[in-house]
């Protein structure tokens, strides 16, 4: 199975760490993974500020690196939503289609396709809150949705929960958003700000010391919120816990 591994933009320039951990963990697997090294954005800034068709040369790119591959994996649920949803601007071959529909995100591969039941190596003995990135939720079903009446599942805490010594607590809101939405938080600051600190105040209330995501997009806003408002919160991506990084 040779696996292609996308890691978004604010990834590579923010917490490379984070693209390093999945690296580290899709390897532990046993699983060939490469990483085109011209591959870029996916297109997803542009879609959300009404200017997809600027984004045709950028996707187009996105097929060519990942074509080749059995799998994409990128540990990201809303990079992931555009290329499987959003992925419009460029004619829809049979080889578009191909890459759209092979692309996962990290922790669906895991659980879905994987169907990982144990990391032995990964030890974390701290209370974390569990933040569910509104695409990772309802675009591509990482979890059932409060507001749906179905059996209730997720599929992150069903993986954090093979790891040694974590301690899951819950907010009271727990799959509201957290106002960061990409280009929203730059259109609408104040409301993207209100929204940040009601949701790491949330996460402290529940007693939480980490709070834990498939995005690091919506944990670096709500890291900043955290910090704006003195609330003693830290911060971690779901693949350094799975790939047991110590705290």
């Amino acid at each position: 199975m040779r696996i292609g591994l996308f890691v978004p933009c604010y990834v590579d320039a923010f917490e490379p760490e984070v693209g390093i951990a999945t690296l580290e963990l899709l390897e532990r697997f046993g699983l060939d993974v490469a990483y085109p090294f011209d591959q870029t954005c996916c297109g997803q800034p542009m879609t959300n500020t009404g200017c997809h068709a600027e984004a045709a040369a950028t996707e187009a790119l996105f097929v060519k690196n990942f074509a080749p591959f059995d799998y994409v994996v990128a540990p990201s649920g809303s990079c992931v939503h555009q290329v499987r949803e959003h992925l419009t601007a460029i004619p829809q071959t049979e080889e578009v289609k191909a890459v759209r529909g092979k692309t996962f995100e990290l922790v669906e591969f895991l659980h879905d396709v994987l169907k990982v039941e144990e990391f032995p190596w990964a030890e974390f003995p701290h209370k974390v809150g569990y933040h569910s990135n509104c695409n990772a939720l309802r675009g591509i079903h990482h979890a059932r949705p409060s507001e749906l009446n179905k059996p209730a599942y997720s599929k992150p805490l069903d993986l954090l929960s093979k790891v040694r010594g974590i301690e899951i607590v819950t907010p009271s809101r727990p799959d509201e958003c957290c106002g960061f939405g990409g280009t929203f938080s730059v259109f609408e600051p104040a409301v993207s700000a209100k929204m940040g600190y009601d949701k790491v105040s949330d996460h402290s209330r529940a007693g939480a010391e980490y709070v834990v995501s498939s995005d690091s997009s919506c944990m670096m806003h709500q890291k900043g919120c955290a910090a704006r408002i003195g609330v003693p919160l830290k911060f971690i991506h779901i693949a350094c816990i799975l790939n047991g990084v110590s705290a």
